[in-house]
């Protein structure tokens, strides 16, 4: 007997919402939100509530996107803007708050059936949805999209690959073989057009939110050319790509009328046009974006340092900012194969010597984010803000405990190591000038290495090849839940499992057996309290090993022009819901 998984009760028509917000005044045109919005109102309810159609919606990011194909990526900002043009199975509600957490249908006609085995599971698509070009979207285009991110020694190396340790699959090789790409790959079955069935290979109680990923936009397998396909990723979503696209060049999409919106109660899709530039300086998308020049920085991340301080000083600007929790934890991966990390002594002189002051100040301080003493952030089940091993929560460098552990280790005098940032994020970069002041202070030279954000999670830090050929020791991170659950937080960073050889998470290459077989563990457990029991323990032997330098839990401070309209914080996505977004420019 089948039993169907429900979401909660989801408000997830984003047009029922709007009406809501607006006071029911569907022909409503928008309000400028200096108009008296306020500080931090965009966190918990929808500012400057408009239906009005048209326009230019503009974009901007400090580095090139890291991919625009869906299932080639791990940035939260393209798992979110990539939705302009790639539906999936499952997606969250459009709500700010609490409600932006519940999963609802998009390309599924409703929510999946599970088998009460828990290892199979069912999901029905909407029957005559369409690509740009007018054909058809079928089950078997979403198994050729899982099958491409997931198997084969070909598969595209930036996503997650959760498919690939969750389905009942060890002999398929992937499509890019030859011959028929789909052929023995038996853990997705697609009996006809509109259906597909996943085989697990045990109860996995987080599944819904793995249909929810961007690697289930279809993808027709005539269209693939593997990591070139992001050149023209073929629409199913309102928006299409104007023009090839070609990093480093900017992205416009532009309508596709083969979009059904009655099939689609998330995507409002407001503006006509939609324009991406890349590699613009952070300073500059700031002031751009107070200016009126620009919308929406894509990063999400909020303001850099210079803008912040003025911003936040200035009574009237604060009525344009947000500042919400953003569930991301920004720290340093201690990898624990270069030496001398490969010493917990030494990994623990790290812990000792950093402030996280100085962190925290990078960051706008207070307003920018809250000292982590764990990993958890603190609205993940499990998260216990007691536990702290380092002292961390002084916010002060522990000297003494320092040179201690560097002398058990055997480096009393201390010892170098490379540290690895994205040199496109100026807050990145004060925190690591920060950590980097306060090791001099015990003798370690750490010795600042910087690389492009669109290189730095696959060909740089993400490789374990790179990290030991360049002896990575340490390496600025920030990772925020693939879902809100500590499996979707931690597995990806901390399993063993996970570690692979491109696109790799687990930067501190932290394989731990005792970890592992948690995580092996925990998969199978439904009760929640259970669950948190785990997590808390995982979190804990981490800490023990040293291999995560905690940092700040992250407060955006985002800046919201008065002419975007819809605009809040969805905490799913950990930034502004894109899909609502609409201008009062419109031409």
């Amino acid at each position: 007997m089948n039993k169907r998984v429900m979401g909660f009760a989801a408000l997830s028509a984003a047009a029922a919402l709007m009406l809501t917000a607006c006071g029911g005044d569907s022909g409503s045109s928008g309000g400028g939100s200096g108009n008296g919005a306020g500080f931090d109102k965009g966190s918990t309810e929808i500012v400057n509530p408009s239906d009005a159609k048209g326009g230019t919606l503009r974009f901007a990011i400090s580095a090139n996107m890291e991919s625009t194909d869906p299932g080639n990526t791990y940035y939260g900002y393209v798992w979110n803007f990539s939705r302009y043009y790639a539906r999936t199975l499952l997606t969250y509600a459009a709500a700010p708050g609490e409600a932006g957490t519940e999963l609802v249908p998009d390309l599924a006609a409703d929510m999946p059936e599970v088998s009460d085995d828990g290892t199979e599971w069912t999901v029905k698509l909407k029957e005559g949805l369409k690509y740009e070009d007018g054909t058809e979207i079928v089950a078997e285009h979403i198994k050729y999209a899982i099958a491409r991110s997931n198997f084969g020694d070909q598969a595209l190396p930036n996503g997650p690959k959760y498919f690939q340790q969750l389905l009942d699959e060890d002999d398929y090789d992937g499509p890019y073989g030859g011959g028929d790409p789909l052929e023995g790959f038996d853990a997705i079955e697609t009996p006809d057009d509109y259906t597909l069935v996943f085989h697990l290979k045990e109860p996995f109680s987080d599944f819904l939110y793995v249909l929810a990923q961007p690697q289930t936009a279809p993808v027709p397998p005539e269209a693939d050319k593997g990591e070139q396909y992001q050149t023209r990723v073929v629409s199913s979503g309102p928006y299409k790509f104007e023009d090839d696209y070609t990093p480093g060049n900017g992205l416009v999409l532009v309508r596709n009328e083969e979009w059904d919106p009655d099939s689609d109660p998330i995507r409002t899709a407001l503006p006509d046009r939609i324009t991406v530039e890349e590699g613009v300086d952070q300073n500059e998308i700031d002031q751009r974006l107070v200016n009126g020049e620009l919308d929406v920085d894509l990063a999400g991340t909020g303001l850099g340092p210079a803008m912040k301080g003025k911003l936040v000083a200035d009574e009237e600007a604060r009525a344009n900012i947000d500042n919400p929790t953003t569930g991301a934890h920004f720290y340093v991966n201690i990898n624990t194969k270069v030496e001398p990390l490969d010493n917990l002594a030494c990994r623990q002189a790290i812990q000792y010597a950093v402030g996280r002051e100085g962190i925290q100040r990078a960051y706008g301080g207070e307003l920018g984010g809250e000292i982590a003493t764990q990993v958890l952030p603190p609205d993940i089940p499990g998260a216990d803000p007691s536990y702290d091993p380092y002292d961390a929560a002084s916010g002060k460098p522990n000297v003494e405990k320092a040179k201690e552990k560097l002398e058990e280790c055997g480096h009393p005098d201390g010892f170098a190591v490379n540290i690895g940032v994205r040199s496109d994020r100026p807050a990145e970069v004060d925190a690591v000038e920060a950590i980097q002041q306060d090791l001099a202070q015990v003798g370690i030279e750490a010795k600042v290495k910087g690389y492009p954000s669109d290189t730095y999670t696959n060909t740089q830090a993400g490789s374990p090849d790179f990290v030991a050929e360049n002896k990575l020791g340490l390496t600025y991170y920030g990772w925020m839940a693939d879902w809100p659950s500590g499996y979707g937080f931690m597995s990806s960073i901390l399993d063993g499992d996970a570690i692979k050889q491109a696109g790799n998470s687990n930067i501190a290459e932290l394989d731990d057996p005792e970890i592992n077989k948690l995580f092996d563990e925990v998969v199978s457990v439904e009760d929640p309290e259970e669950q948190a029991a785990i997590y808390a323990e995982i979190d804990r032997l981490t800490m023990e090993n040293a291999a995560i330098l905690t940092g700040v839990f992250q407060k955006s401070v985002i800046y919201r022009p008065d002419n975007l309209t819809n605009v809040f914080f969805n905490p799913s996505w950990h930034m502004y819901d894109y899909m609502t977004l609409g201008t009062t420019e419109t031409e």
